[in-house]
């Protein structure tokens, strides 16, 4: 079985940039929701926020989870093509 690339896909890409700008429009600094990710009980800091908002890190199922609970949004939306706020 050949390994998986690392790459990030469309929805990675797409959470990514939900999760900046879903970030920015509550004008909550990165470490502020590194933070506040860090107190939910999953350590994150502002460096490993900056990465997976740059696509330079994979965002996994439980960092998603995470993020969304210290924004107050559903997982969902960040992986939606848009989001409403």
């Amino acid at each position: 079985m050949a390994a998986r690339s690392l790459e990030i896909g469309p929805a990675g890409i797409r959470a990514a940039r939900n999760i900046e700008i879903l970030r920015t429009e509550r004008g909550l600094p990165q470490r502020e929701l590194a933070a506040r990710v860090t107190a939910l009980s999953w350590p994150m800091s502002n460096t490993m926020l900056s990465r997976i908002e740059r696509a330079q890190r994979r965002c996994d199922i439980d960092d998603l989870a995470a993020i969304a609970e210290a924004l107050h949004v559903s997982p969902l939306a960040l992986l939606q093509d848009s989001h409403s706020t």
